[in-house]
């Protein structure tokens, strides 16, 4: 690999955006190869690039976890106001960030990466992939709040109506709901203009990656079939 600038090496590594690259560096906590890194050096594959403590690793070196987040646990890199957040609640060798968040107040799956495509093709609104959830309100259901529902809502705060979304009843208050967009807060908003208020709400599935047997605060790499649909699904390539 040639030698190319710091902050392009890490938004390349999936870690941030090149603006957030430089902030990190402004920081103090990028080193290279040992040393405090400064703006503006190059660096190539071969040096020894971390962030925080934590070693980031190289452009070619994809790594995708599945995380259950916890509540309480923000989606966010650095907030001295958060108790907990994401990037240190992951006790990963390569650092790793989240494709798509879960507000505070959620919890369930959280695909984390190191690989910036990826979460560009995640993150992508038009692409429509799926997401997964199981809502639990505090009022019981009616089928013309569903009804509607499934429809796609107006959101008055967003200015913006949902798309169409599966939705099945589980339970008079619990229902499973599949979105292939992430407005922020979407089935949050989208119950409250129906009048209902949200008493837990868990996310399942992102894309064809599931929940499955993790507890709060438990991860796992994706087998290599997983990453191969993954990928696939998201239009991108992965070595074999």
């Amino acid at each position: 690999m040639e030698e190319v600038r710091l902050n392009k090496y890490l938004a390349s590594c999936g870690i941030c955006s090149r603006r957030d690259a430089d902030k990190l560096i402004e920081q103090g906590v990028v080193t290279v190869n040992g040393e405090t890194a400064m703006q503006g050096i190059k660096v190539t594959s071969r040096d020894e690039v971390y962030v925080s403590g934590k070693k980031v690793a190289g452009p070619d070196s994809k790594v995708v976890l599945a995380y259950y987040k916890p509540m309480g646990v923000v989606c966010t890199e650095r907030d001295a106001h958060a108790k907990k957040i994401v990037a240190e609640e992951i006790r990963y060798p390569v650092r790793v960030t989240y494709a798509g968040r879960l507000d505070k107040d959620s919890e369930g799956l959280l695909l984390m990466t190191n690989d910036g495509d990826l979460i560009e093709a995640m993150m992508r609104g038009a692409n429509c992939h799926e997401k997964e959830y199981i809502v639990k309100v505090k009022q019981e259901w009616t089928e013309d709040a569903l009804s509607r529902m499934r429809q796609g809502i107006y959101l008055d705060e967003l200015e913006v109506t949902t798309r169409p979304c599966e939705i099945e009843q589980l339970g008079p208050k619990t229902i499973r709901m599949v979105l292939t967009q992430g407005l922020n807060r979407q089935i949050r908003r989208m119950c409250k203009a129906q009048g209902f208020e949200v008493n837990s709400l868990k996310r399942t599935r992102v894309i064809n990656v599931e929940l499955d047997s993790l507890k709060p605060g438990e991860y796992r790499e994706l087998t290599r079939d997983e990453m191969r649909s993954l990928y696939q699904k998201c239009g991108l390539k992965i070595a074999e």
